[in-house]
């Protein structure tokens, strides 16, 4: 891993960007990782467009900004990309991950001619199929500890039990879905 790695999350409000970059900090941070994690706020409602931020280091960050180039771009709903300027300052050495199963011609069409790594999968059917419900943000958070090689599978997965036990502890029927969606979604990525 580079020393610091920036992360720009482009989601809807509702479908769990902002709350997958706090869950990405959290896990960076407890394989001893410096952290930052945050949404960037506005008139946000449900379906509107949201940015979310995480910068993760080997050193301590003494950045506090958002992120304006990124070494990496997670889209959570690839409608977006008709009207957000997704790669905007997407450095060519990162890679941009996109929740989609539209064809390559259609994606490409729509990241301003980006020369760097593209990556996509289906979060749609990961989640459906594993927690009856669209729930794009887990999937996607497994997608972008994948690409970035922030820590290693082994060291996600067993942070997200201890996690999920107590993000749901009033609802520990759904933790096993959510375990069997980050580990079907390791496993899923394409790349273009």
């Amino acid at each position: 891993m580079k020393d610091l790695i920036e992360i720009r999350w482009h989601g809807r409000g509702g479908q769990g960007a902002k709350t997958a970059s706090l869950l990405l900090a959290d896990a960076a941070f407890n394989t001893g990782k410096y952290i930052q994690g945050f949404p960037e706020y506005g008139p946000e409602r449900m379906g509107a467009p949201i940015t979310a931020y995480n910068r993760i280091s080997n050193s301590p960050i003494y950045i506090h900004s958002n992120i304006y180039y990124p070494d990496y771009v997670a889209v959570v709903d690839d409608s977006l990309l008709e009207s957000v300027d997704v790669t905007a300052g997407l450095k060519e050495d990162g890679a941009i991950i996109i929740n989609t199963t539209k064809d390559s011609k259609y994606i490409k069409s729509h990241l301003n001619n980006y020369k760097g790594d593209i990556y996509t999968i289906d979060a749609r059917k990961i989640s459906t199929e594993c927690l009856g419900k669209y729930f794009p943000n887990t999937p996607m958070l497994a997608a972008v500890v994948k690409v970035t090689g922030v820590m290693t599978d082994e060291e996600f997965i067993n942070d997200m039990i201890g996690s999920f036990k107590h993000k749901f502890a009033k609802k520990p029927e759904v933790i096993d879905g959510n375990m069997k969606a980050l580990q079907i979604a390791l496993q899923s990525i394409k790349k273009l």
